[in-house]
């Protein structure tokens, strides 16, 4: 059994977001450890001596980037092939697809708790597949009315997102499901 869950993650935005899911997918018993670079490519430049270097035993790591513009098959790919040459196996990737605020958009109910404010329809056309969208944190500046900010609006929105498989954002669900498993295991 597990006990440290160490996240990688390519920005602060990112912890931000864990932090206030986090407890809530995992046993309090397990330790959680939050690596936030500066950006993927410090984040894909240092995967794999991080986690070969890393001592504490019992330990699982989670990598988290987003796909931006990326082929996120070939992304991932890349991640894994990083994590097979560290030596350690218990690595799960997830690729925020396209960024992080699709996972925001996912559930637009959080959205419209945290900035107290109207905010389209779950059932508009663009915020069913939030994944799709190319450009989801221009979307959630214009929803907010240019009120969402990174760091803090990761903070303030996450702590709200449901966990129970009906965020439309189907990359945060597979990412909330896959914390689930690796803590169990």
């Amino acid at each position: 059994m597990i006990k440290n869950l160490v996240f990688l993650l390519e920005e602060l935005s990112t912890k931000a977001m864990l932090e206030g899911i986090v407890p809530r997918l995992i046993s309090s018993e397990i330790a959680v450890t939050y690596i936030s670079f500066h950006g993927k490519q410090d984040l894909d430049n240092n995967i794999e001596r991080k986690i070969r270097l890393w001592q504490k035993p019992d330990s699982a790591f989670i990598i988290i980037r987003d796909q931006d513009s990326s082929d996120c098959t070939v992304v991932k790919k890349q991640l894994m092939e990083k994590c097979a040459l560290s030596g350690k196996e218990n690595t799960l990737v997830r690729i925020a697809c396209h960024e992080l605020e699709s996972f925001y958009l996912g559930d637009l109910e959080a959205v419209a708790n945290i900035y107290q404010m109207k905010v389209p329809s779950q059932n508009n056309k663009k915020f069913r597949e939030p994944d799709r969208l190319a450009n989801a944190a221009e979307e959630l500046s214009k929803i907010t009315k240019k009120q969402y900010q990174k760091i803090d609006g990761s903070r303030r929105i996450a702590p709200f997102l449901k966990i129970d498989g009906t965020n439309c954002s189907h990359s945060f669900n597979v990412l909330c499901n896959g914390i689930r498993r690796v803590a169990n295991s």
